[in-house]
């Protein structure tokens, strides 16, 4: 087991970006205020737009100058990404960097993450903007309800044990109980455990979360394990992450582990995290319901903004 909680995480409000100063910031652009305010907030050198086609934006809502890819596939985007990034900012080694994960699709964050990472770039900052509110309340829905494929995440695959008598699923469950049902019927055959976010990013969110993730029981089956970690907190769920596996590998080993971040920015870094740190060379990996289209704006107002300080020269 590894304690990320070690990690630095900071509350900020919209005034404070003013003073964090970097020489690259990175946002993928959509139409939430939340997403809009911070990127016009923060000061740095090079501001860099992201336009993830599966928004689906019109020409008049996309910035000058933003990044785009014809690749449908993240490692391919990311890639392509990080080549004009370096082509416009030179060698991201050494410089400050920070990436604001709010309006990333979680694939392209996960690739992006360890990317860095085999680039030599560990040490960087992340922010992150709670929503005020859910426009739809339980109801909202951010992935469109069709999912073309359910497979893993690139650089996450890890090997695959062809014995499945004792595989493990965790699910980081959101709002998205189709999402959760997809994944959980691809992976029938293995147990099943639902990591929730508590503290949730606002008073009622938590209970919307359990509603919706109610309507997956019947994929779900028998959940041996119903764990919390906060919303907001990527280092706390990836701690939580590593109790669970290390609990579960003490009681006999572990023959494929999958892990699914259908929650918040935040925990899918978790995710990425201690992915990265504990499960080199194992039969593990992450996998993601793949959608075609996401809705470009589900949330009002702006909660809190969390800086956070990523080092993985561990």
């Amino acid at each position: 087991m590894f304690d990320y909680t070690l990690f630095y995480k900071t509350p900020l409000n919209v005034p404070d970006l003013g003073s964090q100063v970097w020489d690259i910031f990175v946002s993928a652009f959509n139409l939430s205020e939340r997403v809009k305010a911070v990127h016009s907030a923060v000061m740095a050198t090079h501001k860099v737009w992201i336009i993830h086609h599966e928004y689906q934006l019109s020409e008049a809502d996309i910035p000058e100058s933003s990044f785009r890819s014809l690749s449908e596939r993240e490692d391919e985007f990311i890639i392509d990404f990080i080549a004009f990034l370096s082509t416009r900012c030179g060698p991201l080694s050494g410089q400050r960097l920070c990436i604001d994960v709010t309006g990333f699709m979680r694939p392209h964050l996960l690739f992006l993450i360890r990317l860095l990472k085999m680039r030599g770039v560990t040490r960087f900052d992340i922010l992150y903007a709670e929503p005020g509110h859910y426009t739809s309340l339980d109801r909202t829905q951010f992935a469109s309800e069709l999912v073309s494929e359910v497979r893993q995440v690139a650089s996450y695959e890890g090997f695959s044990n062809s014995v499945y008598d004792n595989d493990l699923l965790i699910v980081a469950a959101g709002y998205e109980d189709g999402l959760t049902a997809e994944v959980a019927e691809d992976k029938e055959r293995a147990r099943k455990a639902l990591i929730f976010g508590l503290p949730s990013l606002q008073a009622d969110m938590y209970q919307q979360n359990v509603l919706r993730s109610h309507q997956a029981s019947d994929a779900l089956g028998d959940v041996v394990h119903r764990v919390f970690a906060p919303a907001s907190d990527p280092f706390v769920t990836a701690t939580v992450l590593s109790e669970l596996v290390a609990r579960e590998e003490g009681k006999k080993p572990l023959t494929n582990l999958y892990l699914s971040p259908l929650s918040t920015k935040p925990q899918a870094l978790g995710f990425a995290l201690f992915y990265i740190r504990e499960c080199e060379g194992r039969a593990a990996s992450i996998i993601y319901p793949f959608s075609k289209t996401y809705s470009p704006d589900t949330s009002s107002r702006i909660g809190r903004i969390w800086k956070y300080e990523i080092d993985m020269d561990w």
